[in-house]
């Protein structure tokens, strides 16, 4: 008897305990997006994988390499203008040289007539005038020959030193380049990261799917992240939107709080490879999607002012292409096999 009545206690349980998730379940929205895992930085690492130390190095050393790569670009554009210039400077002064001695010619004839002489043997008034008219318009020719030769001789003098400077400072920018790509490795090594990563796609920048942008990116953490409650920068903004434009849609998450780095700077993105978050190990196609956004940032480098883009264990700067990256954690977030971090200038 005492049997029967425990086990009706038992029955009795199981019947509360259904009919409270059946509540439960009842209470949720069917259509829910699925609630990410645990995202990059609540694990207790700080989100990047590395060290405040080392991440703060990598920010010195790529944003300096980028800004001599800007640099060294537009005093690149700056020289082709210029070599275009003296071309038609150049092209100019022959017909200049050769209209002065023209007007060289005229003079000289008039010149052993004598002004006196070819005005006072005048027939008429008009006559006289006619000629008077004549000595000063060959004079002003002459004059207008030589101001303009000397104008554009003195150009070209201009060009040539210009472009002589351009020279330099593009040397400068090379210079400067090949010292922050020194910067950005030694940090690396420093820290047991950066061996070569044996893989060298897509470890050029350049500008291939990404509009470039109409305005201005310029600016501090001032638009409203649409993917967290912080801010990003408008760089940033504009480095995701062309992402999800291009048909990166999975789970992504901005700005958040932590010691170092740049989510609380606003420059920073991780994007998840697994589609409703940040999940385990990606494999299959989440993997695929990850090494494609990947390769998209760095294909669209210039454009979007990449300072470096982390994915499955490697690290891609623009001054060296992949290196060897991992997260003293040892998880899918430390590691970054869950995720594409991308940081931008």
């Amino acid at each position: 008897m005492q049997h029967v009545t425990a086990r009706r206690r038992w029955v009795a349980v199981l019947a509360l305990l259904v009919a409270a998730c059946a509540i439960v379940g009842a209470g949720a929205p069917a259509s829910a997006a699925p609630r990410p895992l645990a995202a990059p930085g609540e694990s207790g690492d700080d989100g990047e994988g590395g060290s405040k130390s080392l991440l703060d190095k990598l920010d010195e050393a790529s944003k300096g390499y980028v800004t001599a790569k800007t640099k060294l670009q537009t005093s690149k554009t700056q020289q082709t203008k210029l070599a275009a210039t003296l071309k038609e400077l150049d092209a100019a002064i022959g017909p200049q040289q050769k209209s002065l001695n023209m007007y060289a010619v005229q003079a000289y004839t008039m010149g052993r007539l004598g002004p006196l002489s070819a005005l006072l043997s005048a027939d008429t008034t008009e006559g006289f005038l006619d000629r008077a008219q004549l000595l000063t318009t060959v004079a002003e020719r002459q004059n207008q020959a030589v101001s303009d030769l000397r104008t554009t001789r003195d150009n070209q003098v201009k060009a040539k030193t210009a472009i002589d400077a351009t020279i330099v400072d593009q040397q400068r920018q090379v210079n400067v380049m090949a010292a922050r790509k020194t910067q950005a490795e030694q940090a690396l090594k420093e820290a047991n990261q950066g061996s070569d990563s044996g893989d060298d796609s897509g470890s050029s920048g350049g500008s291939t799917d990404a509009s470039k942008p109409s305005g201005s990116l310029s600016g501090g953490c001032t638009v409203d992240d649409p993917t967290t409650t912080g801010c990003i920068t408008p760089r940033l903004n504009f480095a995701l939107k062309q992402a999800q434009a291009a048909g990166f849609n999975h789970y992504v998450a901005c700005f958040r709080h932590q010691n170092s780095g740049e989510h609380p700077k606003g420059r920073a993105c991780d994007f998840a490879a697994d589609k409703g978050g940040f999940g385990g190990v990606a494999t299959g196609s989440s993997k695929t999607y990850g090494t494609n956004l990947a390769n998209y940032f760095i294909h669209n480098a210039d454009t979007l002012g990449v300072l470096y883009v982390i994915w499955f264990k490697r690290i891609w700067l623009p001054s060296s292409g992949w290196k060897s990256y991992s997260g003293a954690g040892g998880t899918p977030s430390t590691d970054h096999t869950n995720h594409v971090h991308l940081s931008v200038t």
